[in-house]
This record gives C-alpha cells, structure tokens and sequence, in this order.
C-alpha cells in the first residue's frame, strides 16, 4: 500500500482521533507565572501570622497540583517543599542550641550551657529554652519556607527555560545564565531519582552513606556530560554572536538604559522616605520607561526569533494581578494592623485569624478558576 493512500474504514468505525498539534502548548504567559508565584512571596514576607502563611501555602499548592505540566522541573515542587521544612527544623534547631533574644517565663527544658570567652558575648550555647523563643523561632521560619516554596510554585508552573524565551533581547545572555543556574537542581534531583531507582532494580542500597558515595559519582558525571553537551548546543547554535549597530544607537541604549536605573533607584529612595513621597512615583515611573526603551533598543545587537511565542493575553492578566493584588493587600494590612499579621508570643497567645488579609490571600487560587489544566501524563 503507498504511503500517501489512507486505510479505508469498516461500515460503523469511529474515525481515528486525529493528533493535536497544540494540545501541550502552554496556556499562559510564563511570565506571568512567575509574577503570581513571586508576588506570593512577597506578601509571605510582610507577615508571621502562621495562620496566613498556612493558607498561602495551601492556595499555591492547589494551583500547582492542579495546573503544572508533567515535566522535569515540575517535579522540582516536592523538592522545594523538603527543602522549606528543612530550613524550618534547622531555624528551630538553631533556636534551641544558641538561644534566642525573646524572654520567656514558659521553660520546656535546660540543656548544657557552654561558657564562651568575653569577646563572645550575646552568644551562648546550650541554656534555658522557652517556649516563647521556640514559637517566635517558628513563625519566623515558616515565613522562609514559604518564601521557598513560592519559588518551587514558580518552576513548577513555568520552567525557567519557558521564562527565557520571553526576555527581551538585552537580557538574552544573562538569561540564558540565569537559566543554566536555575535548572541544575531540577537535573540533578531527576538524575538521582532515576539512579537510584536503577539500583533498586538492580537489588543493589541506594539509601545509607554506602549508596550515597555510589550514586554520586555517577550524578557528577552526568552532570559534566550535559555542561559539555550545552556548551557545544550553544556553539552552533550561534550563542553570543552580535550584529553591528550604529553608534549613535550604541550611546542612545547606554544612556537610556543608565539613566532609567538610576532613576528607578531615586524614585524607590524616595518612595521609602518621608520627604520624597512627592516625587517617588513619577521619577520611578519615568525611570522605569527609559529601562524598558533602552533594554528594546538594546535588543538590535542581538537578533533572535521565536518559535511559536507565548502570548500575553487576559488570562496573563489575571494571573499577574491575582498575585500582585494579593502582595499589595498584606502589604496595605501590615501598615494599618501590624498586630494582627506578626502575633506576639510575649506573652504567649494563640495567634488569630484576620478576615479580610485572609480573603485577600484567597486572591491567589483565582489562577486555579481561569487557567484551563495542564494535560495529565498518560497513564
């Protein structure tokens, strides 16, 4: 039969489901992604309420659950959570060995003291541990390891290589070395999910020192083997090569660019000072326009096309301002009530639950109503 004829169907056959070329395309911008996820943790910060950090945790954990892509980085999410409750026991751990400045009347126990030298002073080992240090301990490192995980959120939802194509042309080399940085914890953990796995197979530890030192070596020979195979992809694909401007583009970029930072650093000095609240905003906003004039024309020296670009559309929209409203909104709530976004644990209470902050951070799992679902790996 010729390859160009189509088989004939029997009497009563469904037609065969013809292959989707943009089933897998992504459905929102990545960076857009990014900005929610980013935002999220930036409202992390402005409180300790482990209340509040509890559900924004929760509201970007659903939105990852349900809206990333079954691809490597995504799995990085798992890894960025082990590694916020690491930080979390290590800050508690840290809080019982050396003390903390908080007082407490409430002692769980005494361990050791070890006598420092003078010039050590401030600083002790082992002591009187109180419940007061151990929670404010805490709730200051909940906030990290939410922080930590927003960022997960954001691999998982948007690979850095995706957020790479987006880049204006100024930034494409230090992107690509952002890129490079960023996706070698993604590599490295598949790399030893995958070994040990073919251990296991193989009936061989892969837990314990023993099978640590075993995988290891391997690891950091993938490792080299894939920085060699991405120096020589770059090579030819021409990676660095620039195309000559004129001059008088060269200085008009420079002087764009330069003088759009420094007024983006006068207007954010002015923002945090009491005196410059007049001029802040439109310095920062004019500063920021000639960046971003200076950083397209900047984008002449280097010439790339894009395969199949992402495009910014509403629900881009949408999922940046559900993040940026919700950074805004805590923000807004640690200045009108501070008492309520970072409890006191002196004395020790049990920390409440503020409405409209917590209404605000259900801002978040907007994303999780108007972005349609990543397609599931099939089973």
């Amino acid at each position: 039969m010729g390859a160009g004829r189509a088989v004939p169907r029997a009497p009563g056959e469904p037609p065969a489901p013809q292959p989707s070329r943009h089933r897998s395309r992504p459905t929102v911008h990545p960076g857009a992604w990014w900005l929610w996820a980013l935002s999220l943790g930036a409202a992390a910060t402005r409180t300790t309420n482990p209340l509040l950090l509890a559900l924004l945790i929760s509201a970007s954990a659903y939105v990852v659950a349900t809206h990333r892509a079954p691809t490597p980085t995504a799995r990085a999410y798992t890894a960025f959570a082990k590694l916020a409750l690491a930080v979390l026991l290590v800050r508690l751990l840290f809080a019982t060995a050396l003390g903390s400045p908080i007082p407490g009347t409430h002692t769980l126990l005494t361990l050791p003291e070890v006598p420092l030298p003078h010039w050590a002073q401030g600083i002790r080992l082992g002591g009187k541990v109180t419940a007061e240090s151990l929670v404010f301990a805490a709730y200051d490192g909940l906030k990290l390891a939410a922080l930590l995980i927003c960022v997960g959120a954001a691999n998982a939802l948007a690979g850095p290589a995706r957020l790479l194509k987006s880049l204006p042309g100024a930034l494409y080399e230090t992107g690509v070395a952002v890129v490079v940085a960023l996706t070698f914890a993604p590599h490295l953990i598949a790399d030893v999910q995958r070994l040990r796995a073919a251990r296991r197979l193989r009936g061989r530890p892969d837990r314990g020192l023993r099978g640590l030192l075993q995988v290891g070596l391997p690891v950091l020979e993938g490792a080299l083997e894939r920085s060699v195979a991405l120096a020589a992809a770059m090579e030819a694909r021409g990676y660095g090569r620039t195309v000559d401007v004129p001059a008088r583009v060269r200085r008009t970029t420079a002087a764009l660019t330069l003088g759009g930072l420094l007024g983006v650093c006068a207007g954010t000095y002015g923002l945090l000072t009491a005196a410059g609240g007049t001029y802040g905003i439109p310095l920062l906003l004019a500063g920021a326009a000639a960046a971003l004039a200076g950083l397209r024309l900047g984008g002449r020296r280097s010439p790339r096309t894009r395969y199949r670009p992402d495009p910014w559309d509403a629900r881009a929209w949408l999922v940046a301002g559900s993040g940026a409203a919700v950074a805004a909104l805590l923000g807004l709530a640690a200045a009108r009530d501070p008492e309520a976004l970072h409890p006191g644990v002196v004395p020790l209470v049990a920390p409440a639950l503020p409405l409209w902050p917590a209404a605000a951070v259900l801002l978040a799992l907007l994303p999780a109503f108007v972005v349609p679902q990543a397609p599931k790996e099939p089973s």
